[in-house]
């Protein structure tokens, strides 16, 4: 008898287990929601679908009255915008610093005690400080973001460079590479998915620093808008806000997932992902 542990699920019987918690979810919802509105056709805190669908038409599909602008779609790409720029920025840093440091030793004993240091300080807890230093604009944001998982990339591209097998620096070596060509010929390529892999898991956290970052001092973003509408108890606009971001997050998660997959097939080759 095949043991349990060495049983995988058909391509129909994923999408099935994949989708159930999420059905499950919904009917859980829509149980409690129709209990609470039975007893008080105002309750806010749990609203119907349909409060849901006019929320959503009324801020994506009709122009503010007061700017003109479709807000979902505006607050939208505000925070797609810091989004991409703070990451592309930490991921950029991480790779020049996370080589870096990882080949050459030197490097490695200056700079990575006080990498280390600075991924323990609370991002949050500077939050005023960015606020102070670079204004209410949007580098603060940015900034934040960077702070928040810049030093987590480094130390994990780090990591992964001095988890490249001596042997095959020592090769390069005896072929006659310089360090230059030591980097960009052995050590890059075998990185480059790594980093990919560590942008995905930091995603989160990125999400987390823009909503805080634009909760405090904005004026668009999909955070703004949740802190600005929970002083009217508008859930038919936070929840479906909220799903939003999550769906944005997947999106981008996935795109990034085969992007990888399409750049560098033999690194998934060799996890259980691609397998």
């Amino acid at each position: 008898m095949k043991k349990l542990i060495n049983q995988q699920p058909a391509r129909p019987a994923r999408w099935m287990l994949g989708t159930l918690p999420f059905i499950l979810l919904i009917f859980f919802y829509m149980g409690a929601s129709n209990a609470r509105l039975e007893e008080n056709p105002n309750d806010k805190l749990l609203p119907a679908f349909g409060s849901f669908v006019d929320a959503i038409d009324r801020l994506a599909f009709q122009p503010s009255k007061r700017s003109g602008e479709y807000v979902f779609w505006q607050d939208t790409l505000s925070s797609l915008q810091r989004l991409a720029i703070g990451v592309g920025i930490s991921a950029l840093i991480a790779l020049v610093l996370g080589v870096s440091n990882g080949t050459i030793p030197y490097l490695r004993a200056g700079l990575s005690p006080m990498i280390t240091a600075i991924s323990l300080v609370p991002p949050m807890a500077i939050l005023p400080v960015l606020f102070i230093v670079f204004g209410l604009g949007e580098v603060s944001k940015i900034v934040l973001i960077a702070i928040g998982i810049t030093p987590f990339l480094v130390r994990d591209m780090q990591q992964r460079v001095l988890e490249i097998p001596s042997e095959q620096l020592i090769k390069a070596q005896t072929l006659g590479a310089n360090t230059w060509q030591i980097i960009l010929r052995v050590v890059l390529p075998q990185v480059m998915p790594r980093l990919l892999a560590s942008v995905r898991l930091s995603l989160g956290a990125a999400w987390l620093f823009l909503i805080a970052a634009e909760a405090i001092a904005s004026t668009d973003g999909l955070g703004y808008r949740i802190f600005l509408v929970r002083r009217y108890l508008a859930m038919d606009v936070i929840l479906p806000y909220v799903l939003w971001i999550t769906l944005l997050a997947f999106v981008i998660d996935y795109l990034l997932r085969k992007l990888s997959l399409w750049r560098y097939p033999w690194f998934h080759d060799q996890t259980p992902e691609g397998s």
